[in-house]
């Protein structure tokens, strides 16, 4: 029993130390406090503190030049380095306002304005930061969107990632301004149901192109007419900035397929804070006609007319197989009749 416990003693110890050495070990960095959230907003303001704008809007002539303010407030539990930047603004497809990267060049209102470089703020701290909007004399009439924000660069092990938090910088330049929308690339296809006793959709996609110089959204009415009568379906048109295009669609239901079908949209814009003075809104209309055929309501047609002649032809054939079984009873019965006669004459 002693020798065996020596013998297996060795073993168990290597067989231990081997599976401690495999065990891995948290590094120190990984033990200490994970590093604090920085969260931070960034709102229009004036000399005081935030004055309750979701973003700046301004009506100026060309060569004027005008100062606002934004708010940076650090929610942290440390002091926190944040860039300012300014850039050209956009719509994202989904509607949402958002500006260029660091990476890219701006070209239009993102240019007009000028903000220190960077601020430092305190641990739920707010600052105040002035800039200035500068529209050239040389300006374009209209909207100009643009966007400022306090940005916060993080190195990761690959890439460096910009988190950005800011609003949108509304200029208008005074001058001609125009309001139009124009209607393209519509398409109408007819959803067929299968049930021959229910009706089908149609699926009607366009897009809709600011050809103005100034924001509009709007309404946009799609119209389908067949032979059995009209039926109307509106849809929102999200804001467009001047020179952007959003795809609208929309479905409308209880249509049936009874040859041509109609198809009209118009869209009516609207202008985001009121349609100046002068302005001219004009709706924007298109059309197009297909063709629709109803498969289910032909192959029930088809179908009765089948069951119609193939019941014509079983009623035929049993009435004929009865004719036939008649006929062939009256001469059994005849034969029967007269084979009795001579029997009964012999």
């Amino acid at each position: 029993m002693i020798r065996t416990l020596s013998q297996t003693l060795p073993r168990l110890l290597a067989v231990l130390t081997a599976a401690l050495l495999t065990v891995p070990f948290a590094p120190v960095d990984a033990l200490a406090d994970p590093a604090p959230t920085l969260t931070w907003s960034v709102q229009p303001a004036d000399e005081q503190g935030p004055d309750g704008r979701r973003w700046v809007e301004l009506t100026l002539d060309p060569g004027q030049t005008v100062t606002e303010y934004l708010a940076v407030r650090n929610f942290s539990d440390a002091a926190a380095d944040f860039a300012l930047k300014a850039a050209d603004g956009y719509l994202t497809d989904k509607g949402r306002f958002n500006m260029l990267q660091s990476g890219q060049t701006s070209k239009d209102g993102g240019t007009w304005i000028k903000v220190q470089n960077k601020v430092t703020v305190g641990a739920d701290e707010t600052k105040v930061v002035p800039f200035t909007i500068t529209v050239p004399r040389d300006a374009a009439p209209g909207d100009h969107p643009a966007g400022i924000a306090a940005t916060v660069t993080s190195a990761g092990d690959t890439v460096s990632v910009e988190s950005r938090v800011g609003f949108r910088v509304m200029t208008r330049t005074t001058g001609t301004i125009t309001a139009a929308v124009a209607v393209s690339d519509l398409t109408a296809v007819y959803e067929q149901s299968w049930n021959p006793f229910s009706s089908g959709a149609i699926r009607v996609k366009y897009t809709a192109t600011n050809k103005g110089n100034v924001t509009v959204s709007g309404v946009g009415e799609v119209t389908v007419s067949d032979l059995s009568g009209q039926r109307d379906a509106k849809t929102d048109v999200e804001e467009i900035f001047p020179g952007d295009s959003r795809t609208v669609e929309t479905r409308i239901a209880g249509v049936w397929a009874l040859g041509p079908l109609s198809t009209s949209v118009t869209v009516s814009p609207s202008v985001h804070g009121g349609v100046p003075v002068g302005v001219v809104v004009e709706d924007a209309t298109t059309d197009m006609t297909i063709w629709t055929v109803p498969w289910p309501q032909l192959a029930l047609a088809a179908l009765l007319v089948i069951l119609f002649f193939s019941y014509r032809g079983i009623t035929w054939r049993r009435r004929r197989h009865l004719a036939d079984l008649l006929a062939r009873a009256r001469d059994e019965g005849r034969a029967e009749a007269q084979e009795s006669s001579r029997n009964a004459q012999v």
